[in-house]
């Protein structure tokens, strides 16, 4: 029976990204896999600000609910809380017996996540990567360490997360080497991850307030991507552009017919239809596909119980599975009594 394993930091509300993204690949996978294992990483959020720790509870809660809303189904799906299950915290100290630093020194992601952060600069060089705190440098051996001990044989990330998965399959490689076969090796599936730009053009993220939320009334889902920008070059109504420099395009590309893309782009390159009219066209799709999911957001709030019986009931099984895997692996690793 095939495992899957993944995670999200909880940093609050949903927005575009995060469902086309990873939500609507978990959703798929929940049909298609035979056990699926979806968990809040809490522990992760302290490896970027364990100083600002306030608002966890508040966001994991509200992540839920998105996934919830979305369609993640708890009668198919195991959806639990990371700090609930001590067990990650000692397979992550047992695995990081055996990891070598330079591997977590060279992973790229760890270096791309701190140059994020302004931890280090944009060609930092070895020196600069070791000063980062432990939990930072660290945190693909707790990732690891969070998809092996429900043995996982799949784990979807986007391409920018497949070193991670690859460190996973050298951490559990090494493992059995030295105690025995215990970790199946993950195989990595990457996940086609439409670019969704924010508002602005950028990366669309709730740190630059330029997201479509998941919670968004059909109004505000109008304004907002009324607002979108688009190719720079279409200052006037009659400047012509290019489709492929728009921001907005992207979305297009996500959401509208064939006929509709076409219409589009000829009407952006010939200057035949203004921004707007050419964002109206997307925007009707995106409410469409958005209001289910604000409909039943809105019901579960009013139900803050639902959430809380998930995440107990999905705590159970997920201790479960991982007390039997650590009871093994204190065995291989001679701690067994």
């Amino acid at each position: 029976m095939k495992t899957i394993v993944s995670g999200m930091r909880p940093t609050g509300r949903l927005h575009l990204g995060h469902l086309h993204g990873a939500l609507r690949n978990w959703i798929r996978l929940q049909a298609d896999s035979g056990r699926c294992f979806f968990f809040i990483a809490d522990w992760h959020v302290l490896t970027t600000k364990p100083e600002d720790t306030g608002a966890i509870g508040a966001n994991s809660r509200e992540m839920v609910i998105d996934w919830l809303a979305a369609g993640l189904d708890p009668e198919r799906v195991i959806i639990f809380r990371q700090s609930a299950i001590k067990e990650h915290a000692e397979l992550h100290l047992l695995l990081s017996m055996i990891t070598p630093t330079p591997w977590l020194v060279r992973n790229p992601t760890v270096k791309e996540q701190a140059r994020d952060l302004g931890l280090i600069q944009e060609e930092a060089d070895e020196a600069q990567v070791m000063t980062l705190n432990y939990g930072l440098l660290g945190y693909p051996v707790l990732q690891s360490a969070d998809v092996l001990i429900y043995k996982a044989n799949g784990v979807p990330v986007g391409i920018d997360q497949a070193p991670h998965i690859e460190l996973t399959r050298e951490i559990a490689r090494r493992f059995n080497n030295y105690y025995g076969e215990v970790f199946p090796e993950p195989q990595t599936l990457i996940t086609e991850v439409p670019k969704i730009p924010g508002l602005d053009g950028r990366k669309m993220s709730k740190s630059f307030n330029n997201a479509v939320m998941l919670r968004d009334s059909a109004k505000e889902i109008d304004q907002k991507l009324s607002r979108m920008m688009t190719d720079p070059r279409r200052v006037r109504r009659n400047d012509a552009g290019d489709p492929n420099d728009c921001p907005a395009f992207n979305l297009h590309r996500i959401y509208c017919t064939p006929e509709e893309i076409d219409y589009v782009s000829k009407g952006c390159r010939s200057a035949g239809i203004g921004c707007l009219d050419c964002k109206k066209v997307m925007i009707k799709h995106v409410i469409a596909d958005l209001e289910p999911i604000h409909q039943r957001r809105v019901e579960l709030e009013t139900k803050p119980q639902i959430v809380t019986d998930v995440l107990e009931h999905g705590n159970q099984q997920a201790r479960a599975v991982a007390a039997e895997t650590m009871s093994q692996v204190r065995q291989a690793v001679g701690l067994g009594g």
